[in-house]
């Protein structure tokens, strides 16, 4: 049995209706459950925050009660720096409280900005990317990632591809680590609804302007099918106006924001991933366990690490519009292969099984212990 632990999971919120929240949330549990004192810390409060249930068995805790000042201007950025260093105080003061094998968990590059600046002495200390390589080398966040991570003991992606781009960038300390499977289906879909759903923010990255192109191609060939477009974001009110000038009015559902997932799910017989760009999709994972088949773009590579394209699910060229109508109509077409790539796809993501994960993360902790 592996030695319990002190395991603080730094996040920048912990209460966003978010999937990084999520697995926060999951995996804090899931330690909990092998017997770890689990501390839950955000930076920030969200600005909308969601319930993750009552008297949860692992300790939260957010160090500020307002968002750290832009960096806009010297006067702001002396603030910020005024701000990050009282909350790295506190939190240099919960670590503090840790036993002997205590661990520090960075899931987000901006909490890392409060790691670094604490006191981690006699603690490992892992960083987490939860999004490709090839998104954060696009984004702002690709030097703070190298700048923050570097002199962690531990760097997380979340596949071998993304471990092995980040080890070719210079970041010697890169692992994988994939997310656990976090949703425990009573029933299963029957894929017999004629619904095409879609859970996820409404925002550019996500790419449901694309999925609305792709839509128009195949609704007039299936009067009687409708897309399911679950979530809330600021490309709502465009998307909208998109699907209205489309004329996708009749056949386009926007249920806005959902906690009943399995009802989403189960109510649904394909599920369309239509992301610019991703980490390791928790959609993808929550669709596979609800037995249904998912059409994707290959945005990254957590989706051909979850998917096998014609087995348990359709991978297609990013942004080729086209290429994703087509493999929604095939599958809206033939309720035989729904069933052999649903049924697939339920088989499949048991290999993500929590207590699979959780034995990856402990031995990554002994790992990191004997690095010390």
């Amino acid at each position: 049995m592996a030695e319990t632990r002190d395991i603080f999971m730094v996040c920048n919120n912990v209460e966003e209706l978010g999937g990084l929240q999520r697995w926060a949330h999951h995996v804090a549990r899931l330690f909990a459950l092998r017997g770890h004192r689990v501390h839950l810390i955000g930076v920030t409060h969200a600005d909308r925050p969601h319930d993750y249930g009552q008297d949860p068995p692992y300790t939260i805790t957010t160090l500020h009660e307002r968002r750290p000042p832009p960096r806009r201007g010297r006067l702001s950025r002396l603030r910020h720096r005024a701000t990050v260093r009282r909350g790295a105080v506190r939190l240099s003061a919960l670590f503090r409280t840790a036993r002997p094998g205590g661990v520090v968990i960075a899931a987000q590059v901006w909490a890392m900005e409060w790691v670094v600046r604490a006191d981690t002495a006699g603690m490992p200390v892992i960083g987490m990317s939860h999004e490709s390589y090839t998104a954060t080398r696009q984004s702002s966040r690709y030097r703070r990632v190298k700048r923050h991570f570097a002199g962690a003991d531990l760097l997380l992606a979340l596949t071998g591809a993304d471990a092995d781009a980040w080890a070719f960038d210079e970041m010697s300390n890169a692992a994988a680590m994939p997310n656990p499977l976090h949703v425990t289906p009573v029933s299963a879909s029957s894929r017999t609804e004629p619904v095409v759903v879609r859970l996820g923010r409404l925002s550019f990255e996500k790419g449901q302007d694309m999925l609305l192109e792709a839509w128009a191609e195949v609704a007039p060939r299936h009067p009687s099918w409708r897309l399911r477009l679950y979530g809330t974001g600021p490309e709502e009110g465009e998307l909208r106006r998109r699907a209205a000038e489309l004329r996708l009015d009749a056949s386009v559902e926007f249920p806005g924001a959902t906690s009943d997932l399995e009802g989403a799910l189960t109510g649904a017989s394909v599920f369309a991933l239509s992301s610019r760009e991703e980490g390791f999709p928790m959609s993808i994972i929550e669709a596979m366990a609800y037995g249904l088949p998912t059409v994707a773009f290959d945005c990254a590579p957590g989706v051909r690490e979850l998917l096998t394209d014609g087995h348990d699910g359709l991978i297609v060229t990013p942004g080729n519009v086209m290429e994703f109508a087509a493999a929604l109509d095939r599958l809206m077409d033939d309720a035989r292969l729904r069933d052999s790539l649903g049924e697939a796809a339920r088989v499949s993501v048991t290999r993500y099984a929590p207590d699979a994960i959780i034995d990856r993360w402990e031995r990554q902790f002994a790992l990191v212990d004997r690095r010390l």
